[in-house]
């Protein structure tokens, strides 16, 4: 609730941080400190909106109050340690609730299933509070009533994660994923005279079951991306005189392999960026659409900057139709536990956010077609077309989100190696902001390419003499690509995965190189 009402415009940021967090602590020891940081900072905000000495003191012949430079840093440092607090939440919290379900146990292994579909539902409950009932509190009653609600329910849930501790199932710490990516890097340029052996199984690695990585299962081998086995491969020099204690000259292949699997999801995540530039047009270009469209259904006038609710909503009632219908449904068919695989549930939302913004293109391409017709292009005034024209498209990037925003995240857990899945689910977040950095990167092209020649462009101040639906068509054509590449990097993974995901259930792993001899 909290990050959904105060730290919606700082999204860049926060997203940012989360693979930095990540990388340099654990999941558990991240969300403590982050969860405890994010606490204090809401309260400081609740503290700072109550007493009149931290609020801007009104100014004779000025709009609006004056802050001192005190004010300003205890205000914004606040809502940026907010910031840090949530990206260095947001990958964990949720890679940590998979974690509690035991793989090997069937049943269990169903339910972990329906996790993430019910994680994102109850993030999107919280977005709707406080879209609606945060927002009414300020807007009518006091600031420090919508500051202190998000802070009592963040000191409940505080109080009820550490209480529930005990009961908790914890993933031993690997160390950190950064470090252990660098000794790849380092050790295979290092290594980038030596000849690869034939035999895949003279690389190195630790004998027995346990992995050197703390708390992660063996990875077989892959043909992939050879060159960072030559991380893995035993020199003479290391046969010699037994030194296999380094790991900045020499890497088990599990270690190797991690990162090979790290930079095989990468394609995956990057398909993913338009589409989230499609989702932020949601509380962009969207709302700007609806703002000359008629507002008044009766003697109701909708508010442009509420139709986002609509896709929150979408989303919050579509959430138990998929997990409680659709997938039963499809699990008979395809037989996979889940009815559908990640790749084919993010496929599928990306073929529903292109058909969004159609649906948006085709809206705008009418409006303009009415506004010539009653000759109100050089006028900026709402054309009498009907602003629930919008709730189609809403409603498609809500069901887009089901299955794709979901799906990344599923896709990010299940197909990375065990020490490495919060990390995973930190890039997948990352994405997100990179739509948003890419729609204002378009945009910003846009206006810049279709104002040269002293034209108003096609996103001008009046909408009525622009080209929105010109823009709306240009994203659908950059999806299209996107999709094809989605397809195409789906189609490599099917081919080369499949020694990943059996390893991951227990496969057996060839005998591999150990001090000097195979093991």
């Amino acid at each position: 609730m909290e990050f959904h009402h105060m730290a919606e415009h700082l999204l860049p940021h926060i997203t940012c941080r989360r693979s930095i967090g990540r990388l340099l602590l654990g999941p558990l020891s991240n969300y403590h400190h982050f969860l405890c940081n994010l606490s204090n900072c809401l309260a400081i905000l609740t503290i700072s909106s109550s007493l009149s000495s931290l609020q801007p003191s009104p100014q004779l012949n000025s709009v609006s109050p004056q802050l001192n430079l005190s004010q300003y840093l205890l205000f914004f440092t606040s809502l940026y340690m907010i910031a840090i607090g949530a990206g260095g939440i947001k990958p964990c919290v949720s890679a940590f609730g998979a974690d509690q379900f035991d793989e090997t146990d069937p049943i269990e292994r169903s339910n972990k299933g329906s996790f993430f579909n019910w994680y994102y539902f109850c993030v999107h409950l919280a977005s709707l509070a406080a879209s609606t009932v945060l927002v009414y509190l300020q807007q009518y009653y006091r600031w420090v009533l919508g500051y202190g609600v998000p802070t009592l329910f963040m000191g409940l849930a505080m109080g009820s994660f550490f209480i529930g501790s005990k009961i908790y199932r914890f993933q031993k710490p690997g160390g950190s994923p950064l470090t252990r990516i660098c000794q790849v890097l380092v050790a295979s340029v290092r290594k980038w005279r030596v000849q690869l052996p034939l035999d895949n199984c003279h690389l190195y690695e630790l004998p027995g079951k346990s992995s050197a990585i703390e708390g992660s299962r063996k990875l077989a081998h892959t043909d992939q991306l050879r060159f960072l086995d030559k991380a893995a491969v035993v020199t003479h020099f290391e046969s010699k005189h037994g030194n296999f204690a380094n790991p900045w000259r020499l890497c088990t292949v599990t270690q190797v392999e991690e990162l090979k699997l790290l930079l095989k999801m990468f394609p995956i995540w990057f398909t993913t960026i338009i589409f989230f530039m499609i989702c932020a047009q949601g509380s962009s270009s969207f709302i700007e659409q609806g703002m000359v469209l008629k507002k008044q259904i009766g003697s109701f006038t909708i508010a442009p900057a509420s139709l986002p609710t609509f896709e929150v909503l979408t989303f919050i009632a579509f959430v138990p139709i998929y997990d409680k219908i659709i997938v039963p449904i499809a699990r008979r068919f395809t037989g996979n536990v889940r009815g559908f695989t990640e790749l084919q549930r993010m496929g599928t939302g990306l073929i529903l956010s292109i058909l969004a913004i159609i649906s948006a293109a085709l809206v705008e391409t009418k409006r303009l077609q009415i506004a010539r017709e009653m000759g109100l292009v050089h006028v900026k005034v709402e054309v009498p077309m009907s602003i629930l024209w919008l709730i189609p498209q809403y409603m498609l990037v809500g069901l887009a989100e089901v299955f794709t925003s979901i799906g990344q995240v599923e896709f990010s857990y299940d197909q990375s190696p065990d020490a490495l899945r919060s990390v995973c689910m930190a890039f997948a977040l990352v994405t997100v902001s990179l739509g948003s950095y890419m729609s204002s990167f378009v945009l910003s092209l846009v206006s810049y390419c279709t104002t040269r020649v002293g034209k108003p462009g096609w996103i001008p101040d009046n909408l009525n003499e622009g080209r929105l639906d010109l823009f709306f068509w240009l994203i659908s054509a950059l999806s299209l690509p996107n999709l094809i590449v989605f397809l195409f990097c789906s189609l490599c993974i099917l081919m080369s995965w499949g020694t990943h995901l059996s390893i991951q259930m227990g496969a057996h792993v060839c005998p591999t190189f150990i001090m000097g001899h195979p093991f």
